[in-house]
């Protein structure tokens, strides 16, 4: 029997491949390798998409520095504290370490797994540089309970969209556009992924917007002359051309991936599972693009490789919570200080849910895993 793989990047480059083809041949015909048109054109482009203003996004090298480069933005640097969660990918708190200042982790909302507004209770949001929130699995975080408590002192939310590209919080404004600025990633597996690194940085605020094009080239404003100190965070033409080329697409992958979503939840619905399994919230509205299909399971490890055993690829987001990890030491966390994030770092599991899965696939994924619950 084939292996199903936890996401099939080969077959979504198969239904893809002349358009991806065309622009990367152009790329090399113009020989403009670094910015220029082409990473204007995504840029415009991929504002558009999102319901965002023209000149509110600017490209970059990756989802990571996405995140750094905002953060440098900002201001942050020694002495700092940043307010994040402690349950996603290590760049979330690392940036935030990278510039020497002091990351601190509240815990997250059992069902949405992401930051839980009701743990930053008792919090003085005068005490922080920034917040960053992760949207986490694709599902827009509480914003509107995270902004009431940090807008009485003007904090500036900085939104990790790393995995909700297209996603909108409950009153239907898009992320991106819900804090102080969003990044996002392209990493290749991403919802809107580039064949390589890339991401993008998005703001309503045109200052910041302007500053963060500033920072990507080393910090000019005029050729050769600096007036801060940047990096080298530029997101590549080829990159760029790949990414337009792909947008036109994403509608129907984000539609294609919630119906795979909501057909696990039925099946396992129908066989009275819910009680032996945690299934994932699925909102109705456009809260949610399905990143990830994460279930919660207490077996997790077993089920996990027995999975393996079949064939049938899943993954596990996240092992082990950031707070935990041994860099963070010196923080002076301890088991338990955060029970949720650690509760779901022990029983997470990701599913296939990829746009190309098909319902043989999917049927066959379900059933391995009713079978071992």
């Amino acid at each position: 029997m084939d292996a199903i793989p936890f996401i099939d990047l080969k077959a979504q480059y198969a239904g893809t491949k002349d358009q991806v083809r065309a622009v990367v041949d152009a790329v090399f015909e113009d020989q403009a390798f670094i910015l220029g048109e082409t990473v204007s054109r995504f840029e415009e482009d991929y504002a558009a998409w999102l319901g965002l203003p023209k000149g509110s996004a600017v490209g970059v090298s990756s989802g990571t520095d996405a995140l750094l480069v905002t953060l440098m933005a900002l201001g942050v640097g020694p002495g700092d504290k940043v307010l994040t969660t402690p349950f996603s990918f290590f760049a979330t708190a690392g940036v935030i370490a990278r510039l020497h200042a002091t990351p601190v982790f509240v815990d997250i909302d059992p069902i949405t797994f992401n930051l839980d507004p009701a743990a930053l209770k008792g919090l003085d949001p005068e005490d922080f540089k920034a917040l960053i929130v992760v949207h986490l699995y694709g599902r827009c975080a509480d914003m509107r309970s995270i902004r009431d408590w940090a807008d009485a002192s003007g904090l500036p939310l900085v939104e990790d969209a790393a995995q909700a590209v297209g996603a909108k919080d409950e009153g239907g404004a898009p992320v991106g556009g819900l804090g102080r600025a969003a990044c996002f990633s392209f990493f290749p597996t991403k919802n809107l992924g580039a064949a390589g690194d890339g991401g993008c940085v998005t703001s309503l605020d045109p200052e910041f917007t302007s500053k963060i094009r500033a920072l990507r080239t080393h910090g000019a404003v005029r050729p050769y002359d600096s007036d801060i100190i940047g990096g080298n965070f530029r997101l590549d033409a080829l990159q760029a051309a790949v990414l337009g080329a792909k947008l036109p697409f994403l509608d129907d992958w984000n539609r294609r991936r919630l119906e795979n979503a909501a057909a696990y939840n039925q099946y396992f619905r129908d066989r009275g599972l819910e009680g032996r399994m945690g299934l994932p919230e699925l909102p109705l509205d456009d809260s949610y693009v399905a990143h990830q299909y994460v279930l919660r399971l207490p077996n997790r490890d077993e089920v996990a490789a027995k999975l393996a055993e079949q064939g049938i690829g899943c993954a596990i987001y996240y092992p082990k919570p950031l707070h935990l990890m041994d860099c963070f030491s010196r923080l002076g966390y301890a088991e338990g200080s955060l029970p949720e994030a650690e509760r779901a770092s022990r029983e997470v599991l990701a599913l296939p849910i990829f746009p190309e899965l098909g319902q043989k696939r999917h049927r066959r994924v379900a059933e391995a895993v009713a079978a071992l619950v």
